[in-house]
């Protein structure tokens, strides 16, 4: 078919003719200023996305993903006074523009970029790059690829980083130093023996990490390639790599460790109280007080203890709940034997829910991901599992703290339908602005690895009561963390009142509660939005199955949450609702922002 433009008067006429009025002038007023708005804050989302990548120092892969480049950033405190300076006009610039002027889907952009930049912005102001690292994840940790590059280019953009390594960490142990002396750090008890995961790359040599990642450049990017890049990174790591890291090493023992708080709570901290507001706000996306969530918590404790005994009796044991846990965390037949049992039962676990994968969803990506164990430099004082677009870690140090009735519940959470299948969505969604495909919000993205979870139960995942006590357990254990997180932070816990908190109430093992709890001491609020997250979106189906009836689909549902991608809860909840309207005045088509 041709189009061809008409002009004014013709248009005028033809529109008459066919009984259409033309738009009045403040109907034209109306819609210049709608435009008017919605090029203002795309100009404005834009701009800071890119000017953000630049100040993190990322590139654009083909696929759309922002990756390192090749060096790393600059963590000056003048850096990060610039990068203050930048969000605080970027916010002021979205405070002038008309929300009520905008569309449905650029309010949505609007509100995932103020709370993204929001949440930038606070810990730059509390300057929290002055304690860059905590008992999970840190500053040193992540450099080295957990998979072979592909791409010759890949391993210059890693060299470039490695070359830059001994800038970037005297700049990291100098906002350490800055932090000490403010009384700003990291609680020694939380990250003792966290200094391990730096001895294996300081050293020279086919020991270190990074010589692993060199031996690996795969055959086909030629033998001429793969000779230059091990031979440069041979000399990166012997004149680069290793001497920084032993630098590092050198100030943690022997300056840093010994100097770091004492304290556990964050209330302690230089204004305290604020920051770990401002944390909660971060994690969670909701104006929820301690208080509140210290009573949630509570509730769902209870809730969840009654089913856990209800399932306790369902296995024909005969003993008390204590005794069933202690039982849980020492029969041999609960434990893999080997790595392998255990990465094997993992994966089993993902094909399991591959086959159901048709009735969750009506769209698949086509990104898949691989099972890994967690590295070993790292694996002692990891976590048990973590999901991400390219892997999928289960951690297989120290067997006998790895029950197998967990892990059906973790890989559901951390591989598929969870967090890989999760990011995987995320970078294959409809499109919208660049900024909101890489933007992470834990309310909801670690609600939903815990609603996957809960999803098992429908696919048949637990063939067990032992299993399914495994995934309450679990569902215990982000209900506890609500009230542990706020107890240490807002109420004065210790470090042992966690730790006999959530030996009570879950069957994790005792390695896994130590592990776990000075995560929630060195990392406040965090913790927070799991159970959050997971609440909203269980209560968000639960109006939805009310509301719909017969007419509920779950599959359509799922799409409608994961094509939203990230954003802050009261977003999701306000977009699934209005999905849910639209389902039930017109099932067929529903044009919310959600399902675009």
């Amino acid at each position: 078919m041709i189009v061809r433009l008409l002009c004014p008067s013709l248009l005028f006429a033809v529109l008459s003719l066919a009984g259409v009025a033309p738009a009045s002038a403040a109907e034209s007023a109306g819609a210049a200023a709608a435009n008017d708005a919605t090029r203002r804050l795309r100009d404005l989302y834009e701009a800071e996305w890119l000017w953000r990548q630049q100040e993190f120092v990322q590139v654009r892969e083909p696929d759309g993903r922002w990756v390192d480049g090749d060096r790393m950033p600059s963590v000056t405190p003048q850096a990060w006074q610039r990068r203050v300076a930048y969000w605080e006009k970027a916010l002021a610039q979205l405070d002038t523009l008309p929300e009520a002027q905008l569309s449905d889907e650029e309010r949505i952009n609007a509100a995932v970029f103020r709370t993204s930049v929001a949440a930038l912005l606070n810990n730059a102001r509390y300057r929290t790059y002055e304690a860059p690292f905590n008992s999970d994840t840190f500053f040193w940790g992540d450099l080295n690829p957990r998979r072979p590059y592909q791409k010759a280019e890949e391993y210059r953009r890693l060299l470039g980083r490695l070359h830059d390594l001994p800038r970037y960490f005297d700049e990291n142990i100098a906002n350490m130093r800055a932090g000490l002396a403010r009384g700003y750090s990291v609680p020694r008890v939380a990250i003792e023996g966290r200094d391990r995961t730096i001895e294996p790359y300081a050293k020279d040599g086919p020991d270190n990490p990074f010589s692993a990642t060199f031996a690996a450049i795969p055959a086909h990017l030629g033998e001429d390639a793969r000779r230059a890049l091990q031979a440069e990174g041979e000399r990166a790591i012997r004149d680069e790599v290793a001497p920084a890291y032993a630098k590092l090493l050198r100030f943690m023992r022997e300056e840093y460790l010994p100097r770091t708080r004492t304290s556990t709570a964050a209330s302690e901290l230089p204004d305290g109280q604020a920051f770990y507001r401002s944390q909660i706000l971060e994690y969670t996306t909701t104006a929820l007080t301690p208080a509140q969530i210290h009573e949630i918590g509570k509730q769902e404790v209870a809730r969840i203890s009654a089913e856990m005994h209800e399932v306790m009796r369902k296995t024909g044991f005969k003993g008390s709940f204590a005794e069933f846990l202690v039982f849980l965390r020492s029969d041999p037949q609960f434990y893999a034997k080997t790595p392998r049992e255990l990465l094997s039962y993992s994966a089993y676990v993902t094909k399991k829910v591959d086959g159901r994968l048709e009735d969750l969803f009506t769209q698949l990506p086509r990104k898949r991901f691989a099972i890994l164990p967690v590295p070993n430099d790292i694996a002692p004082v990891y976590t048990s599992g973590r999901g991400g677009l390219d892997s999928c870690l289960m951690n297989t140090y120290d067997l006998p703290s790895r029950p197998l009735y967990t892990l059906a519940a973790l890989t559901l959470h951390e591989c598929v339908p969870g967090h890989s299948h999760q990011a995987a969505m995320a970078l294959e969604a409809p499109d919208r602005p660049d900024f909101r495909r890489q933007t992470y919000f834990s309310g909801y993205g670690e609600g939903w690895g815990l609603y996957t979870e809960w999803l098992g139960i429908e696919l048949g995942v637990y063939e067990t009561p032992y299993e399914d006590f495994g995934r309450l357990s679990f569902e215990m254990w982000r209900a506890a963390r609500l009230v542990i997180d706020t107890g240490l932070h807002e109420y004065g816990w210790t470090r042992q009142q966690a730790i006999d908190y959530l030996s009570q109430h879950t069957a994790l093992a005792p390695h896994d509660i130590r592990t776990e709890v000075d995560r929630y001491i060195s990392w406040p609020g965090q913790a927070l939005a799991y159970y959050l997250g997971y609440r909203s979106i269980r209560q968000l189906r639960s109006e939805a199955e009310t509301q719909l009836g017969g007419r509920f689909d779950e599959a359509k549902f799922h799409d409608a949450l994961l094509n939203l991608g990230s954003v802050p809860l009261a977003v999701m909840e306000r977009e699934m609702r209005r999905f849910a309207a639209a389902r039930q005045a017109a099932p067929d088509a529903v044009p919310t922002a959600a399902t675009r």
